[in-house]
């Protein structure tokens, strides 16, 4: 999946931490809780702006990073 539609860094929101774009929701706190075993279904609950294609990107975006490359966020 191309996670580039969906996240984005913006100085000017949540201090330029990586975000999905259109929301304040890093993509961290994502990766966190589906780390610690959080289901999807209960994160799209917690967070109303968050989106069902939010997660495949979030996973995109962690595998470009694992893969030691450079990976711009786009602004």
């Amino acid at each position: 999946m191309d996670w580039r539609p969906y996240i984005t860094a913006d100085p000017q929101i949540m201090h330029g931490a990586v975000c999905f774009t259109g929301t304040r929701i890093p993509v961290s706190v994502v990766l966190d809780n589906l780390a610690a075993g959080e289901t999807v279904a209960t994160l799209l609950e917690e967070y109303p702006t968050l989106r069902p294609e939010h997660i495949p990107a979030a996973i995109g975006y962690a595998a470009d990073l694992a893969r030691e490359r450079i990976v711009p966020a786009p602004v």
